[in-house]
């Protein structure tokens, strides 16, 4: 076992530089339904309490497991709310967060949101359409209160010595139209209506990042997190990807280094195809998690030495492998993913309520004793 000779924050910083830390740095993305379940707590019962119960949940797990390096504030469902998405709440029966998605905006709704941003169009339109909310002042009130549990969580992960790896996840500008107007739509729209689209996506872009610096500055943090999770070769070609998503991205990454800020990139399917692209970004401007659809491997070999990697633990392994085939899985990546640094030993997507228990200690004693292959 090697011997610890660094602060949980120093590890993370050191595998962020590209560096090899003195063991690899554990981040579980923590789901409050998988929180709940490794507890031994009902999620369907907590959620309604709001967000600061499952904020506390959250930490509850973290202080009974031993803690970790790499932290994320509660993925609630009154952010995925406040984010336009109507949201099906747990129960016994179904103890997660669901989304139900569907085409709660219209292709006329992008002027609107090219006028008056995102956000405007949430507070004044979409919210009423996807949520129980009935006035601004109830949006505004559920706004405060996430906003202040999100500062609350941050400065008790700090106090137990953690890395918080950002405020709240922020949906890239093309995932958030894809998410609203339905996936289906949302495709006929880039084919049938790209100058509309793209005329949103500006506004947006521009938006994202100014509410990003802003989130960041209100965190003190150093670091956000930006989720795409369609626009990757898995649903479309190349040169959708080149038009309505690479520029914007550009962008976005570029604002933000210039910034001094990092962005974490939570990226799901399979991007195999679009990874030489981050080559492009400067260098050690973005950390990618991958969900262990895309080649982990072969995208280590393309982006060595230029961007930190999150492993890809997966779900399925999680919930139905057994303990040793997670540490196996946990040690074949810290040796060929970390091996030369830049690699953080996390979960592909959120860790699920059906993850074992069994596992999740794998995969958490793996990390802090195993030893880097020499």
């Amino acid at each position: 076992m090697r011997s610890e000779t660094m602060t949980a924050v120093e590890r993370v910083e050191c595998a962020l530089n590209l560096e090899k830390p003195d063991r690899v740095p554990i981040w579980p993305d923590v789901t409050t339904a998988a929180a709940a379940a490794l507890t031994d707590k009902k999620f369907w019962e907590i959620a309604p309490q709001g967000f600061d119960a499952q904020q506390d949940l959250e930490l509850e797990l973290f202080d009974k497991y031993g803690g970790w390096d790499a932290v994320n504030p509660a993925l609630s469902a009154e952010v995925f709310t406040l984010g336009g998405n109507r949201v099906i709440h747990p129960t016994e029966t179904s103890p997660e967060i669901q989304f139900l998605e569907g085409e709660y905006t219209k292709y006329e709704d992008y002027e609107i949101i090219s006028e008056i941003g995102w956000f405007g169009f949430v507070a004044d339109h979409l919210i009423y359409r996807v949520s129980d909310i009935e006035t601004r002042e109830e949006y505004d009130t559920l706004y405060g209160e996430v906003i202040n549990g999100t500062l609350r969580g941050i400065s008790e992960y700090q106090k137990r010595g953690a890395f918080v790896l950002y405020p709240q996840p922020n949906n890239h500008p093309f995932f958030t139209l894809s998410l609203a107007r339905s996936m289906v739509k949302f495709t006929e729209d880039l084919y049938y209506r790209p100058e509309m689209v793209e005329k949103a996506l500006a506004k947006m872009t521009e938006e994202f990042i100014t509410f990003g610096l802003e989130l960041c500055q209100g965190a003190n943090l150093k670091m956000t997190k930006v989720v795409e999770e369609r626009a990757g070769a898995y649903f479309y070609p190349l040169n959708i990807f080149e038009r309505f998503w690479w520029p914007y991205t550009r962008q976005i990454v570029d604002s933000f280094h210039s910034a001094g800020i990092l962005l974490t990139f939570h990226i799901d399917t399979c991007w195999d195809k679009n990874i030489h692209f981050f080559k492009e970004l400067p260098r050690k401007s973005i950390m990618l998690e991958l969900d262990g659809t895309t080649d982990i491997f072969a995208a280590k070999e393309q982006l060595r030495n230029h961007l930190c990697i999150a492993s890809d633990v997966h779900p399925t392994l999680m919930c139905l492998g057994k303990p040793e085939e997670v540490a196996a899985y946990c040690k074949k990546v810290i040796d060929e993913v970390g091996g030369d640094g830049g690699h953080i030993l996390s979960t592909g997507c959120g860790l699920p309520a059906a993850a074992r228990k069994e596992n999740f200690i794998a995969m958490l004693e793996t990390g802090r004793t195993y030893e880097l292959a020499k």
